[in-house]
């Protein structure tokens, strides 16, 4: 039910400034209902502590208005973007965390050199390519959302659950809202690792590909068996 999902999003919302992944009204989170094809995400500019179900907007993938009385976020065509692309994905994530916005700013992909990492992706976290002046012009969010699609490549959604944009900031994205949280946060901490990491030692080797695919597996697929069932 739509208001179910409303009820998710919010507290997905809540948790990012929860986590200290957010700063002021700096990122927004959402969620999509795949069978009415509508996306639930934070209004424009609300404060995280005075945030209630009334200040989640409903969209079509258009990003048409459905219900709600507030504007929603101006991130809203690169949530778009990312759900037309990928239908494996239920929710997305978008912070001004301070590390991963770090490696961001510097225009530098993420490089996979330990554990935490590899238990988030078997890869590096990729950097969106420089947007024309043109796009930033005409549509620069919608832009910023397919110059993400286009950073995952070839690649599943769910096997490159985030990215940077270019100067920017990260997005994060998962089966739902608060697996897209969880995956905002595990950046986060990555992000922290990696340029403490570099900062020890510029010439940090990549964590060798046995561990690296260990650490991934059992975590994800058919084959994962940490946790509980």
């Amino acid at each position: 039910m739509l208001a179910d999902l409303v009820a998710e999003v919010l507290e997905a919302n809540r948790a990012l400034e929860g986590h200290g992944l957010v700063t002021l009204t700096w990122g927004n989170a959402s969620g999509i209902d795949r069978a009415e094809e509508l996306v639930v995400i934070k209004a424009s500019g609300v404060a995280y502590g005075q945030m209630t179900a009334a200040d989640m907007v409903v969209v079509d993938l258009d990003g048409n208005v459905v219900s709600g009385e507030r504007r929603p976020s101006t991130d809203t065509p690169s949530h778009l973007a990312l759900y037309r692309a990928f239908e494996e994905i239920g929710g997305v994530v978008h912070t001004h965390s301070t590390w991963a916005t770090a490696w961001a700013q510097a225009q530098r992909e993420i490089p996979l050199l330990g554990t935490t990492h590899a238990d988030l992706m078997a890869h590096p976290v990729p950097l969106t390519r420089a947007l024309s002046a043109e796009e930033v012009e005409k549509a620069y969010e919608r832009a910023t959302g397919e110059a993400l699609v286009e950073a995952v490549g070839d690649r599943r959604a769910l096997e490159v659950p985030c990215a940077l944009v270019r100067g920017h900031a990260p997005f994060c994205w998962g089966r739902s809202v608060a697996a897209a949280v969880e995956n905002a946060v595990t950046l986060e901490a990555v992000a922290r690792m990696a340029l403490l990491t570099t900062a020890l030692r510029p010439d940090a080797a990549p964590l060798d590909d046995a561990v690296r695919d260990k650490h991934f597996r059992r975590k994800h697929g058919p084959s994962a068996y940490y946790g509980q069932p």
